[in-house]
């Protein structure tokens, strides 16, 4: 990526930073994002890998085709943590299914928790890219405490 492009993601990766992170203020609910996102990540791809494999994949490349779009350091991070999921998924085997319904349904019922806390609904009922942008919201949050700017 050239440097005018590389600075205009960055603008916007920290534009969605910013609108994702005034509905994610309280402690609480910012905790319960941290654990959350990933388990739904995890949940939804293996729902997804259920369905068809290749629509896991698919949906994977696909995302990371945004991340790319905002970031290179999220991409690499989201693009290993991608190869993460998919592993998790295929060791789930058989239990695949069973476990990625009652992951997705609890992690999306404390996610509901603490935007009741928060007081303010969740971002993706605004605008459905805001469902890519939690996971970059988590990793921001742990960029910051070891100094790697994005």
């Amino acid at each position: 990526m050239n440097t005018a492009v590389q600075e205009t993601a960055g603008r916007r990766v920290d534009q969605l930073l910013a609108h994702y992170s005034e509905s994610h203020r309280h402690p609480t609910n910012e905790l319960i994002h941290f654990i959350a996102i990933p388990l739904i990540m995890l949940s939804l791809v293996g729902l997804i890998y259920e369905a068809h494999p290749l629509a896991a994949y698919a949906f994977i490349g696909a995302s990371m085709v945004y991340y790319v779009r905002l970031s290179l350091v999220f991409f690499i991070t989201m693009l290993a943590g991608s190869a993460l999921v998919l592993a998790l998924v295929h060791a789930m085997g058989a239990q695949r299914l069973t476990l990625c319904v009652g992951i997705f349904v609890v992690a999306w019922i404390f996610q509901f928790i603490g935007h009741k806390l928060e007081g303010k609904k969740p971002s993706f009922f605004e605008d459905i890219q805001y469902l890519w942008v939690g996971p970059l919201f988590v990793l921001s949050k742990l960029f910051e405490k070891v100094g790697i700017r994005w």
